[in-house]
């Protein structure tokens, strides 16, 4: 079956988990606004697809969607099974993002899948088109602001944040201007932005662009966080208001992990706090598609680890249910 073929109904895609639009307290998925009491569980920072080929030559024709979605669905059906209720799925345009996709596996998983507008400049800005070089900040935000207004690649389907990305400092020319964007689209639709960050430095200077642009400190995420051993740039930022992502849990790394949970908790930071795997993965270009790393550590072996470690029910709701939906709520935050 030929991928294009290979779509939904109307009125299946009508029927699909959490279709339904509530004008406060939502987030927006692949398949229209979610209230508040049908978020539940989230895991904030997660890929299906991704497409390492480089924004010159990234395109849907280079794989079979079916073949995409009979190796992903079981994945997201076992994380469904095990609680998860809502997965964000962070693959930005010119890397892989595919929304049809998406709406597809959400229907066909039971779960709410959120995608995202904007560009990636972190990887040496090798998945930022030429032309982008051009655009004026405005200009970028135009781009991205007419995705949630009108939907992705004509679609309909409506994107649920802001996703750009930056190295370690000092940003580049490029690296500030797509934060510049970022903030400019936040102030026009109340998408969260959230940031690709190669260190703690780093942070601290997307965060003064912030201030600049009068955004407020909670309309923003630090991803990837836990690249940064310094945890008092952690302290420092969630105490201004700012959502700190630690999203690399895998088996091998839990410690690390309770570590980062626990600091947070006796700084009184818990209520700033992310965790999510960044697993799944299903590599274009490699034959069927490479290893897909399963989205189950946080349910087999972290939330046990989390107990065990005098962490209580409400903490872990706070962080897997309260905070994911309180980032992703789609609210326009100025200061």
């Amino acid at each position: 079956m030929h991928r294009r073929s290979f779509l939904l109904s109307t009125a299946a895609m009508l029927m699909a988990p959490g279709f339904i639009y509530k004008p406060d307290d939502y987030i927006m998925t692949v398949n229209g606004a979610v209230d508040a009491n049908k978020a539940g569980f989230t895991l904030a920072h997660e890929h299906v697809l991704v497409d390492f080929i480089g924004a010159n030559a990234v395109s849907p024709e280079r794989y079979d969607r079916k073949e995409v979605f009979d190796k992903v669905l079981p994945y997201l059906k076992q994380v469904s099974a095990l609680g998860c209720k809502t997965m964000v799925e962070c693959t930005p345009a010119y890397l892989g993002r595919d929304a049809v996709l998406l709406k597809e596996l959400s229907y066909a998983s039971g779960l709410h899948l959120v995608t995202n507008t904007g560009y990636y400049g972190a990887a040496g800005e090798k998945f930022i088109p030429k032309h982008v070089y051009t655009l004026s900040p405005a200009q970028l935000a135009d781009i991205w602001i007419e995705e949630w207004r009108s939907g992705i690649d004509g679609s309909g389907i409506r994107p649920g944040f802001i996703k750009t990305g930056v190295d370690s400092a000092p940003l580049s020319v490029m690296q500030e201007k797509l934060m510049e964007a970022a903030c400019l689209t936040h102030l026009a639709t109340g998408l969260t932005i959230a940031v690709h960050t190669g260190n703690g430095a780093a942070a601290l200077e997307e965060s003064m662009i912030i201030k600049r642009y009068r955004v407020r400190p909670d309309a923003w995420v630090w991803v990837h966080a836990q690249n940064e051993k310094d945890l008092d740039i952690h302290i420092r930022l969630a105490k201004a208001g700012a959502w700190i992502s630690f999203d690399g849990l895998n088996d091998n790394n839990t410690p690390a992990y309770i570590h980062f949970l626990k600091t947070m908790k006796q700084e009184k930071c818990l209520h700033r706090t992310l965790i999510s795997h960044d697993a799944g993965w299903y590599h274009v270009g490699e034959k069927d598609g490479g290893s897909y790393r399963p989205h189950t550590t946080v349910f087999s072996s972290f939330i046990p680890l989390l107990l065990e470690n005098g962490f209580t029910q409400q903490d872990i709701d706070q962080v897997f249910i309260t905070n994911p939906f309180r980032t992703l709520a789609v609210k326009i935050r100025k200061q």
